[in-house]
């Protein structure tokens, strides 16, 4: 075998192979061997069909067998000859074979980015200065009272506040015409949930029971009724009710009803302590994401457009669940992906960029996941979830979840590297940049 590695591009290599005729035919002889061994020819028993004939009906066959072998041998071999690594599956290139002739294929493929790392020790970047809002506490404790809270008729002779709810009656007019559908009788709206088109329930801000008032309206553009996009529109409203909610008395004994073992001061702590905790966490993240567009700024790296190609279709695939699930239609989510698709080949070209660099950080500064690591986090996730450690440690000896593991235990050595090294100055949320800055 004869082969020789072009250098297409900086990312793009083809290799080309020469085989043998002695070699081709050595592989046309056992292909017509295994045939002949299994055929069922008229007028021969099986298995004993002369070879003159099992080329004549299988030749076609074994030719796409044998360029099969062929080139998953060779190819192979070539590969570590040259000591190359693709990172996308090969593109061959190759004319029909023949028994007695040289057999020629080329290989195209993608291969890693030569990573020339220049800075990133003393990278700038801005994190967010931690500022605990108290009110955020309030207002899960609000939330748990008003899953409990009661309905009950406004009494005070006062107009329409946001959070009541107003039960009206309503008919909607286009071009002086009644509109579908636009018509409501004895309708519930909580006011400030935003139910109706923009202005509807701001309009009915201080109204009173009993009052009557005419809304002029214009449907928004976009609309999912296209027909209706951007035009005029009057609502006749009749406010018959006006109702809000009572929440119950944070208590003790409150809290037993929902089952809740905990005292009001117990869970007022706890829900400080998960909030203050899910806040350092946002704020580390958002720090590791600063981190890693300054390191991939600081170090150009080029990207494989194959890697490229699937790390952007995951993006997608993502978003797409997390929308669907929120009730997006699919429709609106492919005009959503046309909207923002320069965001997500942006975002997809960093990831991969960050992953090439981190790697070759991780061998220079000997920061690579060890089995040390390995067995602390393990140990970290079975004190977190409660599972036995034997369990979790059987799920990551699958290939995919341990490489997942190693990877994201490495990111998590490097980042806290960089972070060490970088020069970190804190910021309020309102002063903090965007980190795409």
């Amino acid at each position: 075998m004869k082969s020789n590695l072009e250098k297409v591009s900086s990312l793009e290599r083809r290799l080309n192979i020469e085989i043998p005729a002695a070699d081709v035919g050595a592989a046309f002889g056992r292909v017509f061997k295994q045939v002949q061994k299994q055929a069922h020819l008229k007028g021969f028993r099986p298995g004993k069909a002369p070879l003159p004939q099992i080329k004549s009906v299988y030749g076609d066959r074994v030719q796409q067998d044998v360029v099969q072998e062929l080139i998953q041998k060779h190819y192979y071999e070539a590969l570590k000859e040259h000591a190359v690594e693709p990172i996308s599956y090969p593109e061959f290139e190759f004319d029909q074979p023949a028994e007695n002739k040289d057999f020629s294929f080329s290989a195209n493929f993608e291969v890693r980015p030569e990573i020339q790392l220049k800075t990133y020790t003393g990278l700038e970047v801005e994190k967010e200065k931690y500022e605990f809002d108290e009110a955020r506490v309030e207002q899960v404790l609000n939330n748990i009272r008003s899953s409990r809270a009661e309905t009950v008729a406004v009494l005070e002779d006062r107009g329409a506040v946001k959070g009541d709810i107003a039960i009206l009656d309503f008919d909607g007019y286009v071009d002086g015409q009644p509109l579908p559908g636009g018509k409501g009788t004895d309708h519930s709206l909580e006011l400030g949930t935003n139910s109706f088109i923009e202005g509807f329930e701001e309009g009915l801000l201080g109204m009173k029971v009993g009052g009557q008032k005419t809304l002029s309206l214009k449907f928004p553009t976009p609309y999912h009724a296209a027909e209706l996009a951007g035009k005029p529109v009057e609502f006749k409203v009749t406010l018959k009710e006006l109702k809000k909610k009572q929440l119950p008395e944070l208590t003790d004994e409150f809290l037993k009803t929902i089952g809740s073992t905990e005292t009001v001061s117990e869970l007022t702590a706890q829900v400080r302590k998960d909030l203050e905790q899910g806040e350092t966490q946002r704020i580390e993240q958002d720090l590791k994401n600063r981190i890693l567009k300054q390191l991939v700024k600081a170090n150009p790296v080029d990207v494989p457009p194959s890697m490229l190609k699937d790390q952007k279709q995951a993006l997608v695939e993502d978003m797409k669940k997390k929308m669907l699930d929120q009730g997006m239609p699919e429709t609106e989510f492919s005009e959503y992906v046309n909207k923002w698709d320069g965001d997500f080949n942006t975002t997809a070209k960093e990831m991969i960029q960050a992953g090439f660099l981190v790697d070759a950080i991780a061998a220079k500064e000997d920061l690579r996941c060890n089995k040390e690591d390995l067995d602390k986090k393990i140990d970290e996730y079975a004190k977190q979830t409660g599972l036995e450690i034997d369990k979790i440690r059987e799920f990551y000896t699958k290939p995919d979840q341990a490489q997942r593991l190693t990877y994201m235990i490495t990111e998590e050595k490097v980042v806290a590297y960089l972070t060490g090294k970088a020069k970190v100055k804190e910021v309020s949320k309102s002063a903090l940049k965007e980190s795409s800055n």
